[in-house]
């Protein structure tokens, strides 16, 4: 669009509520605002002075177009607003550095058993979500609560139309009371679940007496197990109610904003009081702030948090926002608030008191989170929680993969063929399960009839023994193990058991009925979970093979000498561990072997070092005095 185009369509914008739009000379948006008169507001950002900032004056030269929408009200401009930028990202906005999802507490309230799990999506689906939560701590804190007190599933079965046809591990080590095989009745669950919500909303105080009741019952029937288990959850009940009570505002129903700005970054918070107590904290952090005024990041702030996350973002509304300062849109993020909500919420401005002090709070929150950023320049590494219930996602699993077995065949060019088997429990090694396998099979390098062999032979025993069977079985290979593996399952009757193959070139993941690979990020912590227990199988498996390959030569070095028969052979081998250090070893110490005598050993030594003679021959011979 040309200079004279661009001024004509400036002269005749609309005096109406809307967004513009400014555009590059190549159509890419540059800057998206709203307005409550189009035609002041646009026309105002061409009036260059000396006391326009340098970004705006660049904004300006970079401008070929402009496009405006008009809108019913200011209001529906800020929904619009809020909207395109979210979808664009344009340069000249206020950016949000990490456009990441905090995670939230789910709890799927309408199945008839509900699941409780961590999630970043928020879906308007029926379910019960707590958070956000942006201290990782305070969502450990919350889960390992939930685990001590309460028996929630983490399968994902339909429960009742699909269930399995055994318990999984997590009722065998208590944490699970395995509704999904009837021994435990809805609504004993759904009890059960109400109580928890109750606590994940900040209701502590009846459950707590309630433990501390069960906590001394225990102790007088000296069931001290149980009572030192009711007395680590009364721990974590008072510490969240320490946490709530470190604020208390007579009753208070808030949200309540703060930020911080720090040159061309900032950090806006909103602390969520409910019932006069403190429940959460969010926040955001933004770059690009350098020379824009406080009203419009305070704006910014507003929309991300009410705005930006669309409903859920919405959810759980108070009946006053506190904000530290006035700005444009405050009156129009509380009309559409108060629509959403359906009763009235107020935008507030406190200058003194109690309310003002809750400002200067968020205020000081965001300054301390600002330098806490400014410091750490990457997020400690989360739990295994985490990492599992995110390869649970991203593999579609039924159930946590709290239990996993991973299984690698190692040969020499078809000898020696073994294989390994080892477990990992809570994603970290449990070697108390950890399994070693010589192929009986004769079919040399043949993986896939070597992994079948393996696998039905773990598997069968497992049964036989009515052990906790895996809930996610790992294969190091492509399409052909796990093929030959699938066809394991099928014949054991075990179809059910969750499956993958992690193929080494292209770390594909690759699951049974998907004909193409799953491609987990090289970053993604659920990658890099199942690189480790793949790394981890591969390394057992060729420490055995190596183990039989020395075994093997060691015993080819030694029959050629004479009087040194397999049972000799043995004892040197557990003796020295390898042909190199028995050649490295002294007659001496050969002859400190059990059964070896100094002359035997002379020999042994001569030969290894290629200077044995005829004489040998007559040495090795064994007398009763030689042993």
């Amino acid at each position: 669009m040309s200079e004279t185009d661009l001024q004509s369509k400036l002269r005749h914008l609309p005096a109406s509520p809307g967004v513009y739009l400014f555009k590059d000379a190549a159509g890419e948006i540059l800057y998206v605002g709203k307005a409550n008169s189009l035609r002041a507001r646009v026309r105002n950002h061409f009036a260059i002075d000396d006391a326009t900032s340098l970004k705006n004056r660049e904004m300006v030269r970079r401008i070929g177009d402009v496009d405006t929408i008009v809108c019913g009200s200011e209001a529906e401009a800020l929904l619009l607003e809020a909207n395109l930028i979210k979808a664009h990202h344009p340069r000249f906005n206020i950016q949000l550095r990490d456009d990441k999802k905090y995670p939230y507490i789910k709890v799927t309230v309408h199945e008839p058993f509900p699941r409780v799990w961590v999630t970043r999506r928020l879906d308007n689906d029926g379910s019960r979500y707590f958070g956000p939560y942006t201290e990782v701590g305070l969502l450990r804190q919350a889960l390992e609560l939930m685990k001590r007190l309460y028996t929630v599933r983490s399968c994902r079965y339909d429960l009742p139309r699909e269930a399995p046809d055994r318990p999984c591990l997590d009722y065998h080590i208590g944490r699970c009371k395995a509704p999904c095989v009837g021994f435990q009745s809805e609504p004993d669950y759904r009890a059960m679940i109400g109580e928890m919500l109750e606590v994940l909303g900040g209701a502590v105080g009846p459950v707590r007496k309630r433990v501390a009741r069960e906590m001394a019952e225990a102790s007088a029937a000296l069931d001290f197990e149980r009572a030192a288990g009711l007395r680590d959850a009364l721990a974590g009940l008072d510490v969240m109610e320490r946490r709530q009570r470190m604020l208390d505002v007579r009753g208070g129903d808030q949200d309540v904003i703060g930020y911080a700005r720090d040159g061309d970054r900032a950090c806006a918070v909103q602390l969520r009081i409910r019932g006069g107590k403190l429940l959460g904290r969010e926040m955001d952090l933004f770059d690009n702030v350098e020379g824009e005024p406080d009203e419009e990041l305070l704006s910014t702030a507003a929309l991300r948090f009410y705005l930006g996350r669309g409903e859920y973002g919405r959810a759980d509304l108070p009946r006053e926002i506190l904000f530290p300062d006035d700005f444009e849109d405050m009156g129009s993020l509380a009309e559409i608030l108060s629509e959403e909500s359906s009763r009235r919420v107020h935008a507030h401005v406190p200058r003194r008191g109690e309310k003002a002090r809750l400002v200067d709070l968020a205020h000081q929150n965001a300054r301390h989170l600002l330098e806490e950023q400014a410091l750490l320049s990457e997020v400690a590494d989360r739990r295994a929680d985490d990492v599992l219930y995110e390869l649970q996602e991203a593999l579609e699993l039924t159930n946590v993969p709290r239990f996993i077995v991973c299984f690698d065949v190692s040969h020499t060019q078809g000898s020696e063929v073994v294989a390994s088997g080892v477990a990992f429990r809570n994603a970290e090694p449990w070697k108390a399960e950890y399994r070693r396998f010589r192929v009986r099979g004769e079919w040399g390098n043949d993986d896939f009839r070597s992994m079948a062999e393996v696998l039905e032979r773990h598997l069968k025993r497992r049964v036989e023994e009515q052990r906790p069977l895996p809930d996610l079985i790992v294969i190091d290979g492509g399409k052909g193990q796990l093929s030959a593996a699938r066809e394991v399952l099928d014949r054991l009757g075990l179809e059910s058991l969750e499956i993958c193959a992690l193929a080494k070139r292209e770390e594909e993941v690759y699951r049974p009925d998907r004909p193409l690979p799953i491609r987990l990020p090289r970053s993604a912590p659920a990658l890099r979970l199942l690189q480790r227990i793949r790394d981890e199988a591969h390394r057992f498996a060729i420490g055995y093979n190596r183990k039989l390959r020395t075994k093997r030569t060691l015993r080819s070095e030694l029959g050629d000498i004479p009087g040194i028969g397999p049972t000799r052979q043995t004892a040197l081998l557990r003796h020295f561990g390898s042909v190199r250090a028995l050649r490295e070893a002294t007659p001496e110490a050969i002859a400190m072997v059990p059964g070896f005598s100094r002359r035997l050993a002379e020999a042994i030594h001569r030969h290894l070092h290629g200077t044995a003679g005829p004489a040998d021959r007559v040495a090795t011979g064994t007398t009763p005095g030689d042993v």
